[in-house]
């Protein structure tokens, strides 16, 4: 609550249920209904903790729903498609607006104070910006979690092999479809032996066909590496039902039907072929209850254990304060560290907030010398992945390529863009038809995900002038890329030209394009960046209290029952999109909350003081 607020009442104040039990009292609360809320909710539930999840937003209607009145409205920004509270903004990247000498405004929730834009949204309603993700889930590589011992960034207090069971429990979650020798071979990443995934890998379009042929095998010169890289088109690990390794999930569940090539998939699978935190929350035992339209406003904590009591929220008009055993931030990088500021909890370390990251993208587009089939099935099922690890990670960050399958779409040069362009030009009936399909037909692009290391100047405060329509204060951002950022930009940029050569394709690619507002310089050169919507490191995780938010657990260092959750606490995104690392985190902090909750229950063993003499045994029976 903002200061002078009155004190919570709600339906929730000395209200017992049927077994006698206070009813605003939970084993566990937690905030948001997300990736990693929906998970951990289920495993509390399921391990019978009674628990309490507070969705900000609203809850949507069902997939083939959203996706018709999406196409009814004529597409429009992904968060578009979902129901929108005035309590809780949805950030997007749209509220951004370049200016034709440089810079770049801002409207909207989020206050941005440059210097560059951070330049991605999240979707607040139940499911979360997991409604409206690609789906593709590939796993960090073990270098990833090593960054500070490269001389970039941050360690992680664990390392690949502390998470990687964890990995497989969340792929089985997901139902994440990919190749285990594909991704040993390419990526280097050590799978167990006979591991398998749970679907088939997605599979590859005619786009990813073509350019296997042309470039498997080959090699480029990345300007940073000593050596020459080779290329080979590998598909991508995706959280989107294939054909199942096994005829159904363990637990008896069924993930659904497979992927039908919809192309919506951001924002909406129609099918749910798409995991969404949706899938996990159809799992949620009867111990969980959600709670959407619930906006917290503060964690509680008692000023002198530091042990969390609960929350405060706003729903409907009125304050509720609800008690538990546990509390766990689930709300966004972003929201959980506005929360954190908001309820002056976990900042011991001045760190809460800072080290904002996100995968800054570089576009590369053009057009095939032959027809390649854009704008059917997934945005990308397949990747470029020489470039994400090795030496060269010392003198730039690394970069993944994803090479997509929807044409210049992300770039604003889609199909009502090229349509409105012939016709100014004049171009009308069969000519029009003949240019637009050879044009449209021909179109690729790459996406070309960079790494930014964790930068406390990169942060998230509180705007001292600016309240949301609850009062509370929104977040406010700074953000910039460093020359290590920029030193990958100018790699992924030399290595696209020598593959869009080794194509034969033309590059069409032009920075910056206009109301681009990811614009800046590096080298005499122009560049233009988008956000991909991964935004980490505002809570970051490390091994000590005084140099980061939480522990190896994701708890907070200063509250024994707090946990802050998501991707908040990676101390390094590499260069993989983050969410399947962040359902893992997730499930590997379940299993700890759970054992926090039981020395919660367990009874005490009692012992006399050491002071106090035992009586004497009493003399035994004769015989």
């Amino acid at each position: 609550m903002t200061a002078g607020s009155p004190h919570p009442t709600g339906r929730d104040a000395g209200i017992r249920d049927a077994a006698g039990r206070d009813a605003g009292h939970w084993d566990a609360v937690v905030v948001g209904a997300g990736f990693a809320g929906s998970l951990v909710a289920q495993r509390l539930g399921a391990q019978g903790w009674r628990v309490l999840v507070l969705e900000a937003g609203r809850t949507a209607p069902p997939a083939a729903e959203t996706a018709a009145a999406h196409r009814a409205a004529g597409g429009g920004p992904p968060i578009a498609a979902y129901p929108h509270s005035p309590d809780a903004p949805s950030p997007d990247a749209a509220d951004l607006t370049g200016l034709p000498d440089g810079g770049f405004t801002a409207t909207g929730y989020l206050r941005q104070h440059g210097p560059l834009p951070y330049a991605s949204g999240y979707l607040r309603a139940n499911g979360g910006t997991g409604l409206v993700w690609t789906g593709l889930a590939p796993r960090m590589h073990p270098e990833d979690f090593r960054t500070g011992d490269l001389g970039r960034g941050r360690n992680w207090p664990i390392g690949y092999h502390d998470l990687e069971p964890h990995y497989r429990e969340a792929e089985r979650e997901l139902g994440v479809a990919a190749d285990a020798e594909d991704q040993r071979r390419a990526v280097g990443l050590p799978l167990p032996d006979g591991y398998a995934f749970p679907m088939r890998p997605i599979p590859a379009s005619y786009l990813d066909r073509q350019l296997a042929r042309a470039l498997d095998g080959r090699t480029v010169r990345d300007p940073a590496a000593p050596g020459p890289a080779r290329l080979a088109v590998t598909a991508t690990p995706h959280a989107r039902n294939g054909l199942p390794t096994r005829p159904r999930r363990a637990d008896g569940a069924d993930h659904g039907p497979p992927c039908a090539g919809s192309a919506s998939c951001v924002p909406v699978c129609p099918t749910g072929a798409k995991y969404t935190p949706l899938r996990t929350q159809a799992r949620w035992s009867p111990a969980v209850e959600l709670r959407t339209g619930a906006v917290v406003a503060r964690v509680l904590a008692d000023p002198v254990t530091g042990r969390s009591t609960g929350v405060e929220y706003l729903a409907g008009g009125t304050a509720h304060r609800v008690t538990a055993d546990l509390v766990v931030l689930a709300a966004h990088a972003i929201e959980n560290a506005r929360l954190l500021l908001l309820s002056g909890l976990a900042d011991r370390s001045d760190q809460v907030g800072r080290n904002l990251m996100d995968h800054p993208v570089l576009l590369t587009w053009g057009l095939m010398p032959g027809p390649v089939g854009p704008y059917r099935g997934p945005g990308s099922t397949s990747g470029l992945e020489a470039f994400r690890f090795g030496g060269a990670r010392r003198r730039r960050a690394p970069f993944r390529i994803e090479i997509g399958n929807w044409g210049w779409s992300w770039v604003g040069g889609g199909p009502e863009a090229e349509t409105a362009a012939l016709l100014a030009a004049g171009l009308r009936g069969k000519e029009l038809r003949e240019r637009l399909g050879d044009r449209l037909g021909r179109q690729f692009a790459f996406q070309c995900e960079l790494e930014q290391t964790a930068d406390p100047g990169n942060r998230v405060t509180l705007d001292p002038d600016r309240r949301d329509p609850l009062g509370l204060p929104v977040p406010a951002i700074r953000y910039d890329l460093d020359e290590y950022v920029r030193e990958g930009m100018a790699s992924a940029r030399a290595v696209s030209d020598q593959v869009f050569a080794l194509l034969g394709a033309e590059d069409h690619t032009a920075y910056p394009g206009r109301g681009w507002p990811g614009r800046l310089e590096h080298r005499g050169e122009v560049y233009g960046y988008r956000g991909a919507g991964h935004a980490g490191g505002t809570h970051v995780m490390g091994d000590a209290p005084g140099t980061s938010v939480v522990d190896q657990w994701q708890r907070c260092w200063d509250h024994p029952n707090l946990y802050a959750v998501g991707c908040g606490s990676m101390p390094s995104l590499g260069t993989s999109n983050p969410s399947l690392t962040m359902a893992a985190l997730a499930l590997r902090s379940a299993e700890r909350m759970h054992q926090d909750l039981l020395a919660l229950r367990r009874p005490a063993t009692l012992s006399p003081p050491s002071s106090v003499p035992r009586a004497p045994s009493p003399p035994s029976e004769p015989s």
